[in-house]
């Protein structure tokens, strides 16, 4: 089957960076848009940023300037370079993909299992 698995998460200062991975893994024949969500305590799941397999990218307005989605095609992988960290950025951060497997004929949405970012101030 698939899998998102995240990493880089952990607890940071306020001005300072983080960069947070996701790697997609199994029986995967295409891959279109691949997100970043996050959820903070108390508030809704929102999305941080996309990018699609072309390379086209958006940004929550909150994160433009100080965020940068990228991914590498060949490894499957997205990558969120998250920089002049601030409290409010504090979230679960979760990895999203559509995703058609081997066999398939119809893009899946699939979930990594969140990793925790924390900017103290």
């Amino acid at each position: 089957q698939v899998q998102l698995v995240e990493s880089g998460g952990g607890l940071v200062q306020a001005g300072g960076s983080l960069r947070l991975s996701c790697a997609a893994s199994g029986s995967i024949f295409k891959i279109n848009a691949m997100d970043w969500y996050r959820q903070a305590p108390r508030k809704q799941r929102e999305l941080v940023a996309s990018i699609g397999n072309g390379g086209s990218t958006n940004y929550a307005d909150s994160v433009k300037g100080r965020f940068t989605i990228s991914r590498d095609n060949a490894k499957n992988t997205v990558y969120l370079q998250m920089d002049s960290l601030k409290p409010e950025d504090t979230a679960v951060y979760y990895c999203h993909a559509d995703i058609i497997q081997r066999g398939g004929w119809s893009f899946t949405p699939y979930w990594g299992q969140g990793t925790q970012v924390t900017v103290s101030s």
